[in-house]
């Protein structure tokens, strides 16, 4: 229903990719984001316009936010799902990253993305991500028992979601 109206209103327009300059501290923090895919085309078309519809509600919040990363490859669910440091447990295939039907967005402040869950403004900014992510009718990972807050996907199991 959510998606059905969304698709009637006005389509709007992913953002220009930030410069490299801005993800230096991101990547830095987490290097396996330097290989992240920042590319909205192969993403669901209906699910970027609920996320860019999310996006707008955060920047009036004063919370702009940008594609951490979109889709994965199973390769690269495979390679996040067996590092050291607890990325993910899903494993290619099981993720709505390789389908298009999941995001990963962090806030940005002063022309730089901003990922630590220790800054209070970024933690605001995530909660805020959660409660408009809810309300369109999506799934926030800071919800889960492994806290995932940047990580925003379309509700429903995948199983059901891909017979659609």
């Amino acid at each position: 229903m959510r998606i059905k109206q969304t698709l009637l209103e006005e389509k709007l327009v992913p953002p220009p990719p930030l410069p490299p300059e801005a993800f230096v501290n991101v990547i830095a923090e987490r290097p396996s984001l330097g290989h992240a895919d920042r590319d909205w085309s192969k993403l669901n078309p209906e699910f970027v316009q609920v996320v860019l519809r999310v996006m707008e509600k955060m920047k009036a919040r004063g919370f702009p936010m940008v594609l951490l990363e979109g889709y994965r490859s199973p390769e690269r669910q495979d390679s996040l799902a067996g590092q050291a440091t607890l990325v993910t447990k899903a494993k290619g295939g099981q993720s709505k990253h390789q389908y298009g039907l999941a995001v990963d967005l962090a806030p940005i402040r002063e022309g730089k993305v901003v990922i630590s869950e220790r800054d209070p403004w970024a933690m605001q900014a995530y909660n805020a991500l959660g409660e408009e992510a809810t309300a369109a009718g999506l799934t926030w990972g800071g919800n889960w028992s492994f806290k995932d807050f940047g990580h925003i996907e379309r509700s429903g199991s995948l199983k059901s979601l891909l017979k659609k």
